[in-house]
C-alpha cells in the first residue's frame, strides 16, 4: 500500500485484528515500528475508524522514536547552506507522530528532505523514481499538513560552489512557499 497509495479499511481491519495480544510478544522493534506507520496512514485515511491495534499505540510509538536518526554528510551540507541563505531551521526534527524530518521550520511547517541513492528505485533512462518509503513519508507528511520540499543527491550533486547551492535552494524554497 505504500508504494501504490492503495488503501482499504476492511482490508487492514481482517488482517490486524488477527493478531491476538498472546502473538504480539513476538513482534521486534522493527516490526512495531512498522506497525505505528501503518497506523498513521490507518488514522489519516480513516478518521472514523478505530484502529485494530489502538491498544499497542503507545508500544508502537515508542518503538518507531527508539530508531536513531542518522543524519549523512549531504544533510549536514544542505542544512548549512540553508543556515548561509537564513533559512532558520530546526535538524531532525522529531514530530509529534514520530516522523523524523531532515530539516524543518515549525511556525510554517516546512520540512527539506534530503533524497540519497537509496530514497530511489533504480530505473531506466534518467528518471528518477522515488522508493514506497520516501514516498510513504512525503504522503503522510503532506496528510499532517506540511509542505515538503526535496532535494535530490544527483541535483545537488552536480552544483560546484557555494553560490550555485544557495541559489538553488532559494528557488526550491520560493516555488513553495
Amino acid at each position: 500500500f505504500a508504494c501504490i497509495d492503495w488503501s482499504n479499511s476492511d482490508f487492514f481491519i481482517v488482517l490486524l485484528s488477527s493478531v491476538n495480544r498472546e502473538y504480539q510478544d513476538l513482534f521486534s522493534s522493527e516490526n512495531l515500528s512498522q506497525l505505528h506507520q501503518v497506523s498513521l496512514h490507518f488514522e489519516l485515511q480513516f478518521p472514523d475508524q478505530t484502529f485494530p491495534l489502538a491498544h499497542m499505540q503507545a508500544e508502537l510509538l515508542t518503538a518507531f522514536k527508539s530508531q536513531e536518526p542518522r543524519p549523512s554528510k549531504l544533510q549536514r551540507e544542505v542544512a548549512t547552506a540553508l543556515t548561509r541563505i537564513g533559512w532558520d531551521h530546526a535538524f531532525e526534527f522529531v514530530t509529534r507522530e514520530g516522523l523524523s524530518v531532515d530539516m524543518a521550520q515549525l511556525e510554517n511547517m516546512t520540512a527539506v528532505e534530503v533524497d540519497g541513492p537509496t530514497h530511489y528505485l533504480k530505473s531506466k533512462g534518467s528518471q528518477l523514481v522515488e522508493n514506497g518509503n520516501t514516498s510513504f513519508k512525503t504522503r503522510i507528511l503532506r496528510q499532517l499538513g506540511w509542505t515538503v520540499i526535496h532535494v535530490p543527491y544527483c541535483e545537488w550533486g552536480v552544483l560546484l560552489d557555494a553560490a550555485t547551492k544557495d541559489a538553488y535552494l532559494r528557488a526550491k524554497i520560493i516555488v513553495v512557499l
